[in-house]
């Protein structure tokens, strides 16, 4: 594959599909190891009864994640568009300065040149 930012559209896709397969699975097994430790404090449930209180438990867990996921990309998008307009407001500014500093250099050269 190709360095970072030189990945086709294809090879960026596939990488981002394994990075999502691997946070969801790092997620699941975050909330087995929460589930199986919160179901160990609670000795006198039945194994069927523990086996479904872990289900519950990485389920809710799961969902959970996919909701922060979800704020943060959604935070992520709306800091990408503030810094996007920002980022333009300037870059017209800076050209408009620039443009009025070639005008004034402009100007002093045919007044220079008039004198002369």
């Amino acid at each position: 594959m190709n360095a970072g930012g030189n990945r086709t559209p294809d090879e960026r896709v596939l990488v981002q599909e394994i990075e999502g397969h691997l946070l969801l699975a790092a997620a699941r097994e975050e909330g087995r190891t929460a589930a199986a430790r919160v179901a160990s404090r609670l000795g006198w449930l039945t194994d069927t009864e523990r086996d479904d209180l872990e289900r519950h438990f990485e389920t809710e867990y799961l969902a959970l994640a996919r909701a922060s996921w979800r704020r943060t990309a959604e935070r992520a998008e709306e800091l990408r568009h503030t810094y996007e307009t920002r980022y333009r407001a300037l870059r017209q500014r800076l050209v408009a300065w620039c443009v009025l500093g070639g005008a004034v250099l402009a100007a002093t050269s045919l007044l220079v040149l008039a004198a002369a």
